[in-house]
């Protein structure tokens, strides 16, 4: 495996369904297996690096055509009326950006994974995810964003945001460093999951940790909370309203929360 694709997604989905066969059938890149957990049968989803991938653009775990049906299937597989939960573990450096991509409709393939998560948390599926490293662009959107709760290890390999800081330094012509002083102080341009966290959208920061290699008691702990996690999305409302209630939600995004009240307001 290429040296700079990251193995976190691997290492968590494995820690997590232990000896749980996994399920049979599409690309080598998405990983699922059906695992006990606190009285469910848990469907656990990750994409993960594959040198092999027949479309290069999607060798370093990021989302790419093939990844966004294969989420969308087995979703939608899992969506058979039980109400059981279902888990994305999430470590995506991006979407995959090519011209291939562009032309066999990229944007078609993330859509369907967003519209499975989506129906699956509309019908009564606790969706969960788990941030173990990179949720960033398109491919969190994909994979992780639409869930009713959004766990993240409290660790500095953990980074969610809508760009990478490279790209993102591109479009604001502005150096990496530039970009890294304004999130001192501007809270939506910083890329530490503390920060991250202060917006509100995430349900809970896991501390203590190995990201990396996660022990025995790490994966006890982790599938602990997220146990806690389903519980709360099954008493809390099926949209993603929760995300604008905390109190860190109020004081931070205080002015999108009033738009979009005023929009309601005026659409209703």
């Amino acid at each position: 495996m290429d040296e700079t694709a990251s193995l976190r997604g691997r290492h968590w989905f494995e820690a997590i369904t232990g000896n749980a066969p996994r399920l049979l059938g599409g690309p080598a890149s998405v990983l699922a297996a059906d695992v006990a957990l606190g009285g469910d049968t848990m469907r656990v989803i990750a994409v993960v690096p594959d040198a092999q991938n027949r479309l290069p653009r999607a060798r370093h775990g990021e989302i790419g055509i093939d990844e966004g049906w294969a989420i969308a299937a087995r979703v939608r597989e899992a969506i058979d009326g039980s109400g059981r939960p279902i888990l994305a573990i999430v470590d995506v450096p991006s979407q995959a950006y090519g011209r291939m991509e562009e032309l066999l409709g990229i944007h078609l393939a993330c859509a369907a994974a967003v519209d499975a998560y989506a129906t699956a948390r509309l019908e009564g599926h606790p969706v969960v995810a788990l941030v173990v490293g990179n949720a960033l662009s398109g491919a969190f959107l994909a994979h992780g964003y639409q869930a009713n709760r959004v766990l993240a290890l409290n660790d500095p390999g953990v980074s969610i945001h809508a760009m990478g800081k490279a790209a993102a330094a591109r479009v604001t012509k502005r150096s990496v460093a530039d970009l890294e002083r304004l999130g001192e102080t501007i809270l939506p341009l910083a890329y530490d999951v503390e920060s991250f966290a202060k917006l509100g959208l995430l349900h809970e920061l896991i501390a203590g940790v190995n990201a990396d290699a996660p022990t025995a008691d790490d994966t006890a702990r982790v599938r602990e909370r997220l146990v806690a996690a389903i519980a709360d999305a099954r008493q809390g409302p099926r949209d993603l309203s929760s995300r604008r209630c905390s109190a860190e939600a109020r004081a931070n995004r205080a002015a999108s929360i009033t738009v979009r009240e005023r929009l309601a307001a005026e659409w209703n």
